[in-house]
């Protein structure tokens, strides 16, 4: 499994994202800049130039024709992935620290940071989809300001009007869009910040990673924790392999809290937990500082991990990835 080395960024990276059907890669990093790279071979394909400040966070349409970033220049913006143009910009008073578009992308639901006296707000736009897309309406169609702990990850669930969201205390909660409540929630869902949420292909559950070391599974209705992981690193980022019964896991001791540098011992390598049996199965090494953020392509044939090094490294998984037998000689039918 020779990993591709996508070297565009500057500084670490914040997260990537494949689009709908895994062809493109987008990175964001602290350098200002957004890439997009073919994720089979790893050429670039172009940049999104126009944010003046790190790029927290990017999300693509399933149509791949549009994408939203969220800076700490305190912008949205709104891009056509095709041609690179910024069709739209949002202000917000401080930095869009998570942006998330809807399934049947009419929507997207952006976090602002909770700072210089403005509390943590969230925010869900309509996004026009009609002409060339820069018509879009500037106030949101909901807001509201999350009680208790700031909000640092977010996604719609597939229940309408229905938000999963992580917090800095390590909740996890469900709110209602439209008036703004906490429908339910989980207190010690994390001992500390959650750091990702990325939800399953249905939208049945989802995974979350914290700085606690843990990952968990959630159901994303009940918010009941139906798988843990438990490693030695503060974990920055969980993905769920589709296909295959893994999750991954990346994350690794910040670089100022490091004493000594072999790699092993900075334990900066994308962990391969098995989802069900709760086990570690495999390691890949690479990075040469924490893992930030990390990516399954949608079809399972590969994945990306974006680390503070500022280089994105791709792997395309080999036969015997396919071919292993997770559950023994049971055969488990899709």
């Amino acid at each position: 499994m020779r990993p591709i080395l996508l070297q565009g960024h500057e500084r670490s990276l914040t997260q990537i994202k494949f689009n709908a059907e895994g062809d493109l890669l987008f990175s964001c990093s602290k350098d200002h800049i957004i890439n997009v790279w073919f994720s089979h071979n790893g050429e670039r394909l172009g940049t999104y130039e126009g944010h003046n400040g790190t790029v927290w966070t990017v999300d693509v349409d399933s149509e791949s024709r549009f994408m939203v970033s969220g800076a700490a220049d305190n912008t949205l913006r709104l891009w056509e992935v095709a041609t690179g143009k910024c069709l739209y910009t949002w202000e917000f008073p401080t930095a869009v620290k998570r942006v998330a578009f809807k399934d049947d992308d009419s929507q997207v639901v952006c976090i602002t940071e909770q700072r210089m006296g403005h509390q943590c707000a969230i925010r869900v736009f309509d996004i026009d989809r009609e002409g060339d897309g820069t018509n879009q309406s500037e106030t949101p169609r909901y807001m509201f300001y999350p009680i208790g702990s700031k909000a640092t990850v977010c996604a719609f669930t597939p229940t309408p009007n229905v938000i999963i969201t992580g917090h800095e205390s390590g909740k996890v909660a469900l709110f209602n869009v439209k008036s703004g409540e906490e429908i339910n929630n989980n207190e010690r869902a994390h001992g500390d910040v959650v750091t990702d949420l990325q939800l399953s292909k249905d939208g049945t559950y989802c995974v979350t990673s914290s700085k606690d070391k843990s990952a968990r599974i959630h159901d994303t209705k009940t918010l009941m924790v139906i798988k843990t992981y438990t490693t030695e690193t503060p974990l920055n980022s969980a993905a769920i392999a589709p296909g295959r019964p893994y999750v991954l896991l990346g994350g690794g001791q910040e670089a100022m809290s490091v004493t000594t540098t072999s790699l092993r011992q900075g334990k900066f390598e994308t962990r391969f937990w098995h989802k069900v049996f709760e086990e570690e199965v495999g390691r890949v090494k690479g990075h040469f500082g924490p893992i930030n953020t990390i990516a399954v392509h949608p079809a399972g044939t590969c994945y990306a991990s974006g680390g503070e090094d500022g280089f994105v490294r791709v792997h395309h998984f080999d036969d015997s990835y396919f071919k292993a037998k997770p559950y023994g000689d049971l055969d488990i039918a899709d």
